[in-house]
């Protein structure tokens, strides 16, 4: 019997309706939605202009990492050391551009014993140069990681929990454990590359999230890259059979997610205008449960980059409601996980109605 066309509209419809109402990231947003309201209508500073503009721009040095962090997902990986990452990253930027590299605590050399005038930027190194440095430093890191994972075999969390600990570390070398808040020549620059607002009095770091999220969004959904990135994380077994270049392709996600990390650091680095050693301390707990309970699944094959930042987002608006509803700040982590958690058992129950 054939299928008429108002019957084919009809399934095309029911399936797209059937497909947002399983969507895990739909349900974050409609509690988000939610949440805001309610948050609007019984606190007086929810809703004001400034306290909007600093949820915003707080949100996104959670959301840029969440992007790469829920492309690592997918593949089915996990990467601890982000938070290193960006500390290190800020490290590497702030030092170049201060440019007092080779003398007093932040020669990079002092712990071989070398000293001299080992770079061209004494007095200050450009931002330009600044920040070529911490891209450079988070794609090596990423490439490092990958490889480990990709080509040796090593356990993500094995390797990223390592990598958490020496990227910290180098961080403290880098800096001899000291803060740095001077920028050089371009210390202005800085600032307002990561402070400022320069398109509508929106926030520069939510105008580079949104740029961000579109290209990762458009990546994984419309690349032959993304979906190869989607094959991996649902077999990898089967994607290696079917001739997808599985080791090149996840030692690049790690790269890219460490070269987020890397942008968040530059991003937050310009809005603090000062860079210490603790810096993204416990934000891979922050970033992996944005990109969870933005529907990333830890068992590989499901995310996307609009969840990610939707999970960031919900995050941020938890930790800015503490105050405002006067809940001690120590029961954010409670919140956070109990948001992880039903997240996971959301995704449990959605299996199962499946597979009925």
């Amino acid at each position: 019997m054939a299928i008429t066309l108002d019957q084919t509209i009809a399934q095309k419809q029911h399936s797209w309706h059937s497909s947002l109402l399983s969507s895990q990231t739909f349900w974050v947003l409609v509690v988000l939605i939610l949440y805001s309201l309610f948050l609007y209508f019984t606190t007086n500073a929810f809703g004001t202009s400034t306290n909007l503009f600093n949820i915003t721009r707080n949100f996104t040095f959670t959301a840029i990492i969440a992007l790469g962090m829920t492309m690592v997902i997918i593949t089915g990986g996990i990467d601890l050391s982000v938070g290193s990452v960006l500390v290190l990253c800020s490290m590497v930027l702030a030092v170049t551009m201060h440019g007092d590299v080779q003398f007093g605590p932040y020669n990079f050399l002092a712990p071989l014993g070398l000293e001299g005038p080992y770079t061209a930027c004494s007095g200050g190194c450009s931002i330009y140069t600044g920040i070529t440095a911490a891209v450079v430093t988070a794609l090596l890191v990423g490439a490092f990681n990958g490889i480990l994972i990709a080509y040796l075999g090593f356990p993500p969390f094995v390797v990223t929990l390592g990598m958490l600990s020496i990227g910290r570390s180098l961080a403290m070398i880098a800096s001899n454990n000291q803060t740095v808040f001077q920028f050089g020549p371009d210390h202005d620059r800085l600032l307002a590359l990561g402070g400022g607002a320069w398109l509508f009095g929106i926030s520069n770091p939510v105008i580079y999230t949104l740029v961000l999220a579109a290209i990762i969004g458009f990546v994984l959904r419309w690349t032959r890259f993304g979906r190869h990135v989607f094959a991996i994380g649902g077999n990898e077994q089967a994607a290696t059979l079917t001739g997808i270049p599985v080791r090149p392709i996840k030692v690049a996600v790690y790269m890219v997610c460490s070269l987020t990390a890397g942008i968040a650091a530059i991003v937050e680095t310009g809005w603090l205008g000062a860079v210490t050693t603790n810096l993204g301390a416990g934000m891979e707990l922050q970033v992996i449960a944005a990109a969870v309970i933005g529907g990333a699944n830890l068992a590989g094959g499901v995310g996307t980059a609009f969840g990610a930042l939707v999970g960031a987002a919900l995050i941020e608006v938890i930790r800015n409601s503490l105050g405002l509803l006067g809940i001690n700040a120590f029961w954010q982590g409670t919140f956070i996980g109990g948001a992880i958690l039903l997240a996971v058992l959301f995704d449990r129950i959605r299996n199962f109605r499946q597979s009925e």
